[in-house]
C-alpha cells in the first residue's frame, strides 16, 4: 500500500456490538489504515456517541418507519459526503444504496458486506412485493461495487449465480483467538442454582432464531435455565411467551454486551444454542458468528442441522446439529447432555482444539491481501 489508506464503514446498527465490524476495523488499523465507522442505534445507546473514529447516531423508531429511514438516510449521506476516505464499506443492504451512490460520485472504491441473502430474508417470505423491491435495489447497486463480501461459501455461490457476479470473497464471522479470563458467573449474577443446566442464546432477538422452540422444550426440562444475551424487536413477545409457558423464573433477559466483554459471559454457560429455523434461503445458508463465539468460549453447541453449521460441528466435533422441527428431538438431546457430563467434556476439549483454527487472526490473514490491495486508494 502506498500512503495511509483511509477507510469508511457504514452500518445500520451499533458497531460496538458487532463483532464483524469490530474485528475488521481493528485489523485494518493494525495494517496501517485510518478507519472511521458510521453507525446507528435505536435499542441500546441513550444518545449520540463519538470516540476513536466511531460515530453512532441515536435514532428513534416511531409508528411510521418512513421517518426512521428518512432520518437514517439523511444523516448517512451527510456523513459520507464529509468523509475523505478512499475506500467505502457498505456493511449491509440498508447502507448500500447511499454508500454506492456517494462513493461513485467521489470516484472511490466500494465494498459491500452481504451479511445475509437479503433478497430472501425470513421476514420477506410472506411479503412478495417488498421482496421484489429489495431484490431490485440490491441487483442495481451490487453491480456498482468492487468487491462483495459474504459470510459463507454457499452465500458466495448463490450471489454469483443470482446476480451474475465474479467478485465475491468469503469472510466468516469468526472471533479473535482468546482464552476466556475473568469469567462472569451467571449463577452468582442471577441467583441460578448449582444443579441447573444453563443454556445460552446470544444475538439479536428476531423471528426464526429458534428462541420459542427452546422455550417450549424447556417446559419438559425443568433443570434448565435460558440466558438471552441480546436485544431486539421480539423481546416483548418472548417475555409474554415465558409467562404463558410458566417458565419466567427460568428465562433471563441479560441485554446486550460489548464485544470486548462478550466471551467472559459466553463462557459462563453450559451450552450454546444456534437453533436457526429453515424459513428462507438466507437462514438455510446460516453460518452465524454465535456458532464460532460459542466454540471460542469452550461451549458445546446445539444447532439446527442446516448445512454450513452442520459441516463445522461435524468436522470439529464441538456439539450436535439436529432436526429442530421435532420438539422432542431438542428435549431428548438436551436431556442426554444433562445426564452425560463426560460427553460435554469431550465437546469442550474439541472446542479448545477448534478455536486454534477457527479464529479471526487466521481468517483475516487469509483475505487481507485481496481486501486491502485492489486498485489504488487515496
Amino acid at each position: 500500500m502506498n500512503g495511509r489508506m483511509k477507510i469508511c464503514l457504514a452500518f445500520l446498527g451499533n458497531p460496538l456490538h458487532d463483532s464483524r465490524i469490530t474485528n475488521l476495523s481493528c485489523s485494518m488499523k493494525k495494517d496501517g489504515c485510518e478507519v472511521s465507522v458510521i453507525g446507528f442505534d435505536w435499542f441500546i445507546a441513550p444518545s449520540n456517541y463519538s470516540a476513536e473514529g466511531i460515530r453512532i447516531f441515536k435514532l428513534r423508531k416511531g409508528r411510521l418507519s418512513l421517518f426512521f429511514y428518512l432520518r437514517f438516510a439523511l444523516i448517512l449521506i451527510r456523513e459520507l459526503l464529509k468523509s475523505d476516505a478512499g475506500l467505502f464499506f457498505a456493511e449491509d443492504l440498508y447502507t448500500l444504496p447511499f454508500v454506492a451512490s456517494v462513493a461513485k460520485l467521489k470516484r472511490k472504491k466500494i465494498y459491500y458486506n452481504s451479511r445475509e441473502i437479503y433478497s430472501f430474508l425470513g421476514g420477506l417470505s410472506k411479503r412478495p412485493l417488498l421482496q421484489r423491491a429489495v431484490t431490485s435495489i440490491e441487483r442495481f447497486f451490487i453491480k456498482k461495487v468492487d468487491l462483495v463480501m459474504t459470510t459463507g461459501e454457499m452465500d458466495s455461490v448463490f450471489l454469483e449465480k443470482f446476480y451474475n457476479l465474479r467478485n465475491t470473497i468469503v469472510i466468516r464471522n469468526i472471533p479473535l483467538f482468546q482464552i476466556p479470563a475473568g469469567i462472569h458467573d451467571f449463577r452468582k449474577m442471577f441467583g441460578i442454582a448449582e444443579d441447573k443446566f444453563i443454556l445460552l442464546y446470544q444475538g439479536v432477538l428476531l423471528n426464526g432464531r429458534g428462541v420459542p422452540l427452546i422455550m417450549r422444550a424447556m417446559v419438559k426440562l425443568p433443570q434448565t435455565v435460558l440466558v438471552l444475551l441480546g436485544d431486539g424487536e421480539k423481546k416483548a413477545a418472548y417475555q409474554k411467551l415465558a409467562v404463558e409457558l410458566g417458565i419466567t423464573e427460568r428465562i433471563i433477559f441479560a441485554g446486550s454486551i460489548e464485544q470486548e466483554e462478550l466471551i467472559k459471559y459466553t463462557a459462563a454457560a453450559d451450552s450454546g444454542l444456534s437453533l436457526i429455523e429453515n424459513i428462507s434461503i438466507s437462514y438455510y445458508h446460516a453460518l452465524p458468528n454465535k456458532l464460532f463465539e460459542y466454540i471460542m468460549a469452550g461451549l458445546p453447541v446445539l444447532a439446527s442441522n442446516l448445512p454450513q453449521m452442520k459441516k463445522i460441528i461435524d468436522e470439529f466435533g464441538v456439539g450436535e446439529a439436529i432436526d429442530i422441527e421435532d420438539e422432542e428431538n431438542i428435549v431428548r438431546t438436551l436431556q442426554k447432555w444433562i445426564e452425560s457430563p463426560e460427553l460435554l467434556q469431550y465437546y469442550r476439549i474439541n472446542c479448545a482444539i477448534a478455536a486454534k483454527e477457527l479464529n479471526w487472526q487466521k481468517e483475516y490473514e487469509r483475505i487481507r491481501v485481496k481486501l486491502l490491495n485492489i486498485g489504488t486508494y487515496d
